[in-house]
């Protein structure tokens, strides 16, 4: 089942997505799947970002090859950081270059959407609490990240966390999924996500157990190698096999 969320004529509201039609529900899916009735043509809104996120849980070095492309050893366990709710973007949204940066970085990864209150989930319990699967631009500032040594300003900008098109709530199978990015049509970044070091369990109890994690929370699973920089000008594609395609133009920092 595809989840998301829409906009129409100033509505904004949650939906089934089947082929090219909306299902708006009554609420939200954390309250279940009751639908208006209604049905509109998916030409015919706007997507937003599949979910309000209180937070973003991302993770570093998630990927050896990444790790390796970075000249850092495999993390013994997960490494985390927060992106801020405000940094969320929607499919078709613009990614805005800093003017304080010079470089700014495509990640491509697949994001967990939590569907229920998570705290000290165990491994074996933790699919229980997943809602489903969107794709994600973990955006980053490289050089603020060099320069400050930590995560907060140079992935916190607003525009630095794309997410969408929608949520899939049963991938195949999360734990074997092409990851890529693709800009101005050339694929630039190519992984899966069967070479995650820590799986989907193991992050959802790892994370459980600092912090409770909210329906609409999201767990960034980290990328793989190939990350590269991004112009004004450019567009940029995330695809996860068996979810979508997530894409947004590239503009710089107005004065």
């Amino acid at each position: 089942m595809r989840l998301g969320r829409f906009e129409l004529e100033g509505r904004r509201g949650w939906a089934v997505l089947e082929g090219e039609r909306l299902f708006p529900l009554w609420g939200t899916p954390f309250e279940g799947l009751a639908r208006t009735g209604e049905i509109f043509l998916l030409d015919n809104v706007t997507l937003l970002a599949p979910c309000e996120p209180t937070k973003i849980v991302a993770l570093a070095l998630n990927y050896r090859d990444h790790a390796a492309e970075f000249g850092r050893a495999v993390p013994e366990e997960p490494l985390i950081f927060l992106k801020p709710p405000s940094a969320v973007i929607g499919p078709g949204e613009p990614i805005v270059l800093p003017r304080m940066s010079r470089r700014v970085d495509y990640e491509a990864e697949l994001a967990v959407v939590m569907g229920k209150t998570a705290r000290r989930v165990p491994e074996e319990a933790a699919w229980d609490y997943i809602l489903g699967y969107t794709c994600m631009n973990d955006v980053t500032a490289r050089d603020l990240q060099k320069k400050d040594g930590l995560f907060a300003r140079a992935k916190g900008f607003d525009s630095f966390a794309p997410l969408g098109p929608w949520i899939e709530t049963e991938p195949a199978d999360p734990h074997n999924l092409t990851v890529e990015t693709w800009v101005n049509g050339e694929r630039r970044q190519h992984g899966s996500t069967r070479d995650l070091i820590f799986d989907i369990p193991a992050l959802v109890a790892f994370i459980s157990r600092i912090m409770t994690l909210c329906p609409g929370d999201v767990i960034a699973t980290g990328t793989p190698a190939g990350v590269g920089p991004l112009r004004p000008g450019d567009t940029v594609e995330v695809r996860v096999e068996g979810i979508g395609a997530l894409r947004n133009p590239v503009i710089a920092e107005k004065d």
